[in-house]
C-alpha cells in the first residue's frame, strides 16, 4: 500500500497516548520517509517505532520487581 492511500484511508484516525496529547496517523507518517508499506503489520511497525516515548505508558516500569535501589556504599565499587 502506498503512503498516499493509507493517508487518504486512514490518515484521519486519532492515537491516544497515556498523556492524553492526540495525534494523527498522518502527523506521524508525515515524519517518516516510508513510501511504500508491505502489510499491515508493515505498517503497524512503522507507526510503534514513529509515535514516541510519550505512548509507552509508565516507563522503565518491570513488573518482575523493579530495580533494586542503590545506596550511596553500594557505588563505590572495589575488588
Amino acid at each position: 500500500m502506498s503512503r498516499e492511500t493509507v493517508l487518504e484511508t486512514v490518515g484521519s484516525t486519532e492515537l491516544s497516548p497515556p498523556d492524553g496529547e492526540v495525534t494523527t496517523i498522518r502527523t506521524v507518517i508525515e515524519r517518516s520517509e516510508v513510501e511504500e508499506f508491505d502489510s499491515a503489520d508493515d505498517l503497524y511497525d512503522t507507526l510503534m517505532t514513529l509515535v514516541g516515548a510519550r505512548f509507552i505508558g509508565r516507563r522503565y516500569y518491570d513488573d518482575r520487581g523493579g530495580m533494586p535501589q542503590q545506596t550511596d556504599d553500594e557505588s563505590e565499587v572495589s575488588f
